[in-house]
């Protein structure tokens, strides 16, 4: 993974918030894991589609992840078809990634791997060379194409999945619990030898030592500062998962019959879009 993908994800964590055998010790005299090579993908699906939509810890974004790259995916696959019926290209796009819950941080992952070391998205198939690139006109129709397509599944979590994060977000401004487990969190680092005033200062560091380490120390810096930011936070998590859990109980109470809805249709709508446009339903896993 690349330096700028790698300060990328500490950065994406952060607004939603080499030698294989060595270790390194912090300021606190821990011993730390070597760095681990990135994470591996499953294909394996939750017991309880909503806990894919409506995740209320980091563990359960993995899937969350994957349900998002994959709307992406078919988008995609969709406008390729559409511009290969039509016999033209379509410009080349940044590959897509999983991106992480700043706000739901999954701490195993990143006391893994660190920020940067994801599983990779599968690539699609290759396809022969067009004859021709496209013209605007005939991009827009085949890129407004594949977000039809996409919609077929977006449109059966997307609605309920955005009024899910607003709960979360306002029942976070009102967790006074978890404010004054955060206030520990810079003590905890400067343990781990990071000096920040607080969560942003910490990612902002990241961000900044990510995209300045000799490429021979990069996979160790990225290493450490998962770990620290994973040991750190876990007295928080203690406190916010908890409530995050209950507050999806009650969640799925107020939002009784769509979540019917939901648990009906979401995997069935998966399977038919992966199945119609070829595109592989995978999860990052540790």
């Amino acid at each position: 993974m690349t330096r700028r993908t790698l300060a990328r994800t500490a950065a994406a964590a952060a607004a939603l918030l080499t030698a294989a055998c060595s270790t390194a010790v912090g300021a606190s005299g821990e011993q730390r894991p070597a760095p681990e090579a990135p994470g591996r993908l499953t294909h394996a699906l939750p017991d309880d589609p909503v806990h894919m939509a409506l995740p209320a810890t980091g563990a359960e974004t993995r899937w969350t992840q994957g349900l998002n790259v994959f709307g992406q995916q078919v988008a995609r696959a969709a406008a390729a078809e559409c511009a290969r019926e039509t016999g033209f290209g379509l410009p080349e796009e940044v590959p897509l990634a999983f991106i992480p819950f700043g706000e739901l941080p999954d701490l195993d992952f990143l006391g893994r791997h660190g920020f940067g070391h994801s599983a990779e998205v599968p690539a699609g198939a290759a396809e022969p060379a067009p004859p021709r690139s496209g013209g605007a006109a005939e991009i827009r129709r085949c890129r407004t194409a594949g977000a039809t397509a996409a919609e077929q599944v977006t449109k059966v979590y997307q609605p309920l999945q955005m009024a899910w994060f607003g709960a979360l977000a306002s029942a976070a401004k009102r967790d006074s619990a978890a404010a004054r487990a955060l206030r520990d969190l810079p003590g905890c680092l400067a343990e781990q030898g990071y000096a920040v005033a607080d969560q942003k200062a910490f990612f902002a560091l990241a961000d900044r030592r990510l995209m300045n380490a000799p490429a021979a120390d990069l996979d160790r810096v990225n290493s450490e500062l998962g770990h620290a930011y994973a040991t750190c936070m876990r007295p928080v998590e203690a406190v916010r998962e908890p409530a995050r859990r209950h507050l999806r109980k009650r969640f799925l109470i107020d939002h009784a019959e769509e979540i019917r809805g939901l648990r009906a249709a979401l995997v069935p709508a998966l399977h038919r879009a992966g199945k119609r446009y070829g595109v592989p339903l995978v999860f990052p896993a540790p």
